[in-house]
């Protein structure tokens, strides 16, 4: 065989050099399209999505469906809204386990109590039987933020995206194409409501909420569209319909494959949504929206700015502070607002804010809000003060539609003096006074009332204790609530602290005789002390002790005597005066080895049967229960032990058990911000732990520095030396410089700025923070 000549082996192994590079040449080529394309499709999903604001590094924290399935109660929702405004949208669906969605709400009036003006796509051939069907979703495909909202509904290959506005918001349906193309409209509350096709692309609407409550909506679609609506059970042609649970349709040419709505409520009039409508949003983008949404959040979020720490515990905190704006919400429109107080359209130039429940956030939330947003705050409580002025009652859950009847005790009073005391005084003071003072000495304090005192209120103030009927005693007062019941105990306790809060109000303007009163009065609690069993118990009207189990008697929820909580929880319910409460169990050692047996003593019966009585009383360690508002500050109570490093090993295991970064995160019934200002303040390692006295204790930071950017300008900073996951116990703490051997620090040092240092350690320091100053500087 003839050996190949050189040239022949030369060209051969160009031929097949260039065959090798040219496919290698597609193959690159190809690879780098992929990436370019690639990095678009990422680029487009940040736009819709993810944050690119200054401070994206924090808005990427926040995740809206942390404790979207809740431990027995109510779960949190994916809720996108700016802060402390009217708009709140979510997709209405059991919690995040449903996979399926029954609408979306043009907004949620009040937190947990409704909607108004649902609106759903469809893809099918309008029937009655349209407004019925349930939209089946992929929880993968949904994109949930503060700032937008994104959902791929599966039946209808329909994607729906929302961007919020302050009393406005824009809706963008993504439909398959060549499909039916429509819009179906319908009302939440049953009571009256109307919708009119102004046009082929406008639509206006009134719907009644909570029975008197007209609530008011314009709207415009980007594309004109054929009306109906639903009548009778049949479908009609039309462009207006009115009476209860009013359903009305657009539909869409088929060659219009997006569709967006844009809209605007109002709680004054029709014409006053139409002036929100030019004021917000007319000739506004989606992306004009979303952004304007997205930098809102980033101005809140980035108040607060922390170092170190885990992914999740930043993933945590940061969705805690996002809840902590969901309300209280400004309803204020061009100086009008309509209040439900006196059942007015009002006006006034100064903010009015809707939307708070006192009992679950005055713990917390709003003493947060002192520190962050004190001027809002000034407002919300000038709000509490025209509401007074307006109803004749100071409120204490005042939502849209009024004072709503829930809970119990008075705890705005706490609100007024913790921020008088803060020095938060741009309000009427005065006005503020007398309906706190009205409040104490007019008011029922039957749980879930409203109203004038009864009998029962009566004997409290002749007696110095709410009077408990004795297990299987009939009630006979009609104004008690059937299943509230009369929450003897708790009612006691709570009104103690609140008149507190009043005759400490009384003391700071200087009205000595009514502060001469209330001392008297904060001191009842004392009346239902029972030292050979060491509980607070109840007592009959004849002034005897009702034998009960105060761990598991009351009926549903203990509210015979207590409320939600068992006798556990209510034996520390005295934050005013814990110093006495220290007393009566004599003294700190016995008060901390009190603390330590609340979390080591046994349910005493299986966590169903519990459960079963107490559904409230969730993320139980031993009777502790974390998850409901009465607990908050209980951890915090071994700093007036000689084992302050007990409230660090607490706090940090409470926050790392309980408060996970997943949809099971909220241990309880979260309520609106009030027990996510609990994580908010215990990640940064201080708590208010008595409102009323402007004074923090300290925890164990979650993070190894914290920076709060104050409104008046200067910054407050937590340094944590060493600060991990296993060194969770101060060593030692500065304050500006100077050496700290007490566990607590002041409202006025924070306000003025300045750096808190602690050294942090894996094992706890014993000697630190237990100088007997601890408790005379709370004084």
């Amino acid at each position: 065989m003839a050996k190949p000549k050189f040239a022949d082996v030369e060209a051969e192994l160009i031929a097949d050099l260039k065959s090798f590079l040219m496919i290698n040449y597609q193959k690159a080529v190809l690879s780098i399209l992929f990436n370019v394309l690639l990095l678009i499709a990422k680029a487009e999903t940040r736009k819709i999505g993810d944050s690119s604001a200054p401070n994206d590094k924090l808005l990427r924290y926040i995740d809206p469906t942390i404790g979207n399935v809740a431990q027995l109660l109510e779960p949190t929702r994916p809720t996108a809204y700016l802060p402390n405004q009217v708009i709140r949208v979510y997709p209405i669906r059991k919690d995040y386990l449903d996979d399926q969605i029954v609408s979306f709400p043009l907004t949620v009036v009040s937190h947990r109590l409704g909607f108004v003006f649902g609106i759903e796509p469809s893809i099918n051939t309008v029937s009655p039987q349209s407004w019925d069907q349930k939209m089946p979703y992929d929880h993968d495909l949904e994109i949930s933020r503060p700032w937008y909202f994104s959902t791929y509904l599966l039946n209808d290959e329909t994607t729906v995206e929302f961007s919020p506005g302050r009393k406005t918001g824009i809706y963008r349906f993504d439909f398959p194409a060549g499909k039916n193309k429509s819009l179906l409209f319908n009302t939440y509350n049953g009571g009256g409501s109307s919708f009119r096709f102004n046009s082929s692309n406008e639509i206006s609407g009134m719907e009644t909420w909570h029975g008197d409550v007209r609530i008011y909506m314009y709207g415009v679609f980007s594309i004109a569209g054929k009306t109906c609506f639903l009548e009778d059970g049949h479908l009609k042609s039309g462009n207006e319909i009115s009476g209860k649970s009013a359903s009305v349709c657009i539909s869409f040419p088929s060659s219009s494959d997006t569709v967006e709505f844009r809209y605007a409520i109002s709680f004054v009039s029709e014409h006053q949504a139409r002036i929100n409508y030019d004021n917000e949003i007319r000739n506004k983008t989606f992306s004009d929206v979303q952004m304007n949404a997205e930098q809102k959040w980033s101005d809140i979020i980035s108040q607060i700015n922390v170092e170190g720490g885990t992914e999740s515990q930043r993933r945590s905190f940061y969705t805690a502070l996002y809840r902590c704006s969901e309300r209280m919400v400004d309803i204020s429109e061009d100086s009008f607002y309509y209040s439900g107080f006196n059942k007015k359209i009002n006006v006034d130039t100064r903010a009015f804010y809707v939307d708070d429940w006192s009992w679950d956030t005055y713990l917390a939330l709003h003493p947060l809000r002192m520190l962050l947003h004190p001027s809002q705050e000034e407002d919300m409580l000038q709000s509490y003060v025209r509401m007074y002025r307006q109803s004749g009652w100071m409120p204490t859950f005042p939502v849209l539609f009024g004072d709503y009847a829930c809970m119990n005790g008075f705890h705005s009073s706490i609100i007024f003096l913790d921020a008088y005391r803060k020095g938060l005084k741009n309000f009427d003071v005065e006005t503020a006074y007398e309906g706190m003072k009205k409040n104490a000495d007019s008011a029922t304090l039957l749980p879930w009332r409203n109203g004038e005192k009864t009998v029962l209120d009566d004997f409290y103030r002749a007696n110095g204790y709410f009077p408990a009927l004795a297990p299987g005693v009939k009630e006979t007062v009609n104004q008690v609530h059937p299943f509230e019941k009369r929450q003897a105990v708790a009612v006691t306790l709570g009104a103690s602290y609140d008149d507190w809060a009043t005759g400490q109000m009384a003391k700071e303007l200087g009205k000595m005789n009514d502060y001469a009163q209330f001392e008297k009065w904060c001191k009842n609690y004392l009346n239902l002390w029972n030292k050979e069993q060491m509980f607070f118990l109840p007592k009959d009207d004849q002034g005897k002790w009702i034998n009960i189990d105060p761990v598991f008697d009351g009926g549903l929820g203990g509210r015979d005597y207590f409320d939600e909580n068992n006798g556990w929880t209510y034996l520390w319910q005295v934050q005013e005066d814990i110093p006495s409460l220290i007393s009566l169990m004599n003294g700190k050692e016995a008060f901390e080895v009190r603390l330590d047996k609340l979390f080591r003593e046994d349910l005493g019966h299986s966590k169903y049967v519990f459960w079963d009585k107490f559904p409230d009383a969730t993320a139980l360690v031993g009777q502790y229960s974390m998850g409901n508002e009465p607990s908050f500050h209980i951890p915090y109570l071994f700093n007036y032990t000689n084992s302050p490093w007990k409230t660090q090993q607490k706090i940090r295991l409470l926050l790392s058990t309980w408060f996970k970064d997943n949809i099971f995160g909220i241990p309880g019934d979260e309520d609106g911000g009030g027990m996510s200002a609990f994580v908010v303040f215990s990640s940064m390692g201080f708590y208010p732990i008595t409102p009323g006295l402007p004074v923090y204790t300290i925890g164990s930071p979650v993070f190894s520095k914290i920076t709060i950017s104050l409104e008046n300008g200067k910054k407050f900073t937590v340094v944590a030396h060493q600060c991990s996951e296993i060194n969770k116990y101060i060593q030692s703490g500065r304050m500006n410089g100077t050496t700290l051997k007490t566990p607590w620090f002041t409202h006025e040092q924070l306000m003025n700025g300045g750096i808190l240092e602690l050294e942090m350690g894996p094992k706890p320091n014993k000697k630190w923070g237990i100088e007997e100053n601890a408790i005379v500087t709370m004084k």
